[in-house]
């Protein structure tokens, strides 16, 4: 399982990428591995303002859907629309298969999500 340094990381999987008050958001290396071949990927609409917590799309597989939570409260100012022509992609190289883009509302809220020592941890239970 890759777990890439300075990124934080949710308990459902999820990977954020802070650049000043935007911060990218993708499924981790452990999430593709679990659902299997990825088909299809529904993702937030931009201008969505989004709560921490809400439910921003799915993820769907060989083997199961899955829903993508919002690990940050915030308006979506870009979309990956390259998943939706290529959801694989997210098998191939989930670190760089990013689904949105958020302008966030509230970095305190960075403070509860995981670093990648801390998220390997919690994978490893």
């Amino acid at each position: 399982m890759k777990v890439v340094e300075g990124l934080f990381y949710t308990e459902d999987h999820e990977w954020v990428k802070v650049d000043g008050d935007r911060a990218k958001i993708g499924i981790t290396d452990h999430a593709q591995h679990e659902l299997g071949d990825i088909v299809y990927v529904e993702l937030p609409e931009e201008d969505d303002e989004l709560s921490k917590g809400d439910v921003f799309g799915v993820v769907e597989s060989v083997k199961a859907a899955s829903d993508s939570f919002t690990p940050l409260s915030g308006t979506v100012v870009a979309v990956n629309e390259d998943l939706e022509d290529a959801p694989e992609s997210v098998n191939a190289n989930p670190y760089d298969a990013w689904m949105f883009e958020i302008e966030m509302s509230d970095k305190s809220e960075l403070d509860d999500l995981m670093d990648a020592e801390a998220y390997k941890a919690f994978c490893a239970e």
